[in-house]
């Protein structure tokens, strides 16, 4: 079964349409101190399993990393073993949102 994913623009339009997302950036910190999409919490993956229940289970959750990959295996780790099903990953993670949709954050 795929994982849910959508992509930076589909992001940027549920945010602009007023949708109440919650999102979690499995960076780490240097990493998000440095970049970051507004209004993302910081839950670094290796936390996870500690911190999972910071994670809302009644609105629509955007995990969020550089690439999409460990936010791909939050995503995985979450949907397993707290039997999430309210997740999404952000394609492409922060370089696609810096590239596609807000050049204002920095690209590393």
């Amino acid at each position: 079964m795929p994982l849910p994913e959508l992509t930076p623009e589909q992001l940027r339009d549920r945010l602009a349409a007023g949708e109440t997302l919650q999102l979690i950036d499995v960076r780490q910190p240097e990493e998000y101190a440095y970049c970051r999409i507004e209004g993302s919490a910081l839950i670094p993956l290796g936390d996870l399993p500690r911190r999972a229940e910071e994670i809302d289970d009644d609105r629509p959750v955007v995990l969020i990393c550089h690439h999409g990959v460990r936010s791909m295996q939050a995503l995985a780790y979450l949907q397993h073993r707290h039997e999430r099903t309210n997740l999404l990953n952000l394609r492409g993670g922060i370089h696609a949102w810096s590239q596609r949709v807000d050049p204002s954050v920095a690209v590393y």
